[in-house]
């Protein structure tokens, strides 16, 4: 039995998770897309309470299409939970685009590394 080594896979995911930050800031689809997983998903209930989402491309082409480069964006990475090769984490982030959001993000460690392979989110009110 190994011993945890909970620091340096902590690390490894905020760094995953700052891709994430930095290309929604930026509006820049191709700055996050390294951060997760091909077969990655993202799902959120719209404004009519239905289920909204789809593979992970929809993120990608929101980002490029929709969103806007938001310097003053703040994201804090609120919580990361980690169990072997398994990972979750939540992410607040105000002011992007004009909107804030909580993301909720499931990890695994695939082939040594960290990638995200689910997102769901709320968005709040404006």
């Amino acid at each position: 039995m190994s011993k945890p080594n909970y620091v340096p896979e902590y690390d490894a995911i905020v760094e995953v998770l700052s891709q994430y930050n930095e290309g929604g800031a930026k509006a820049r689809s191709a700055i996050m897309k390294p951060a997760f997983h091909e077969q990655a998903t993202i799902f959120g209930v719209d404004g009519d309470g239905k289920l909204a989402g789809g593979p992970i491309q929809g993120l990608f082409d929101t980002i490029d299409s929709v969103f806007r480069p938001s310097p003053e964006a703040r994201a804090a990475i609120v919580r990361i939970d980690i169990v072997g090769t398994a990972a979750s984490a939540r992410i607040d982030t105000d002011n992007i685009s004009g909107f804030s959001f909580t993301d909720f993000f499931n990890l695994l460690k695939v082939e040594g590394k960290w990638t995200v392979v689910s997102k769901i989110y709320h968005t709040h009110a404006a």
